[in-house]
């Protein structure tokens, strides 16, 4: 199984003139070669092109095992015309690397990421509990034992700060170098935000991996509900990227993981006798079943999901088959996160 251990770089100011002069290098590779595919595209073949910009707020650079990058044994990471990078180390290596990127990011932010190769087995012990998982709004994420989990609201709690650095930057210049300062503390506040909401689902998914031998989630449609009134809160919540964390950790440590048809009935069906009700209003968060059952609208549901997930997860015997090893999609060099990139809903590599 392939892994990505990202780190960040310190360099100095003529490595950080010598890596703006790769990520151009990069770039201009990049763009001739598309170049050419767009000509394709012209002449009716499948390449929709998107060109990378000096402007774009993400820089990145791939070195392979072909350019002999090395980490020194001062901990150092010495790349090609570039020099010796200052590493900040929070974890060991697991394995060698076949490839490191060196990402610049908007917050003017440098970091290596390397791709190592997994061979160990690192199966949990087994576990005899399973859960399912509703994702909301009023709550992050109620599991199907009841346990409810608030939701940070990491962005909502940043809005005062990011609202006055965001009219300090209208009143700028544009072109101006103040502008440019005012942009780098924008991006650094978004990024402290993203921050600790990835570290935060970590931590959580880590958790949840840990103490269940099988995890299912609904298949919600992300896209579709970022376009509605609740966008901001929606992508606040950040439910994709904790998904894909679920997935892969399943994948790494031999658990079950599988999402839920996003059309299945989990907060109108009955989770005690199967009845479905009518639809109710969002602020109805407890309602009565004829049969005589009383239900918390999101425990109902996550208890539906879980009989779900069961139903469609079992072996031919019933028990519990651990799944292959799967790789969570994640593009590595793009220079953008919208940039077009041949592996981008294929297999890609998670990141750690």
């Amino acid at each position: 199984m392939q892994l990505r251990y990202t780190y960040r770089l310190y360099p100095n100011a003529d490595q950080r003139q010598a890596l703006a002069r790769a990520f151009g290098c990069a770039r201009v590779v990049f763009n001739d070669g598309l170049s050419l595919r767009q000509q394709a595209w012209k002449a009716g073949e499948m390449a929709p092109p998107r060109f990378r910009s000096r402007k774009d707020n993400r820089q990145a650079i791939r070195f392979t095992k072909n350019s002999r990058f090395k980490v020194l044994d001062d901990g150092r990471l010495r790349l090609p015309k570039i020099g010796d990078l200052e590493v900040r180390w929070s974890r060991d290596l697991p394995s060698a690397a076949s490839s490191v990127t060196v990402i610049k990011d908007a917050a003017s932010r440098y970091f290596a990421s390397f791709v190592v190769q997994i061979t160990q087995d690192e199966t949990l012990p087994t576990v005899d509990s399973e859960v399912g998982i509703d994702l909301g709004l009023t709550h992050f994420a109620v599991l199907s034992d009841g346990t409810k989990i608030a939701t940070p609201k990491f962005l909502r709690r940043a809005a005062r700060k990011l609202k006055r650095l965001q009219q300090a930057l209208s009143r700028k210049q544009r072109g101006s170098q103040n502008r440019k300062k005012a942009v780098v503390k924008v991006a650094r506040t978004h990024a402290r935000v993203a921050d600790a909401r990835r570290d935060w689902q970590h931590k959580l998914s880590t958790a949840i991996i840990r103490d269940n031998q099988a995890v299912f989630v609904e298949d919600l449609c992300v896209t579709g509900l970022g376009r509605t009134r609740l966008a901001k809160s929606v992508h606040d919540a950040g439910w994709a990227s904790f998904t894909s964390m679920l997935e892969y950790k399943a994948a790494r440590y031999g658990r079950t993981f599988a999402r839920v048809n996003r059309f299945f009935p989990s907060t109108k069906m009955c989770s005690n006798c199967g009845r479905i009700t009518d639809k109710t209003a969002l602020n109805v968060r407890t309602w009565d079943c004829p049969c005589g059952a009383t239900h918390d609208r999101d425990v109902n549901a996550a208890k539906n999901v879980l009989a779900a997930g069961q139903a469609d997860n079992p072996n031919d015997r019933g028990a519990r088959v651990r799944p292959a090893f799967a790789l969570a999609p994640r593009c590595e060099t793009v220079t953008h996160p919208d940039a077009a990139c041949s592996t981008r809903g294929v297999a890609g590599i998670p990141v750690l």
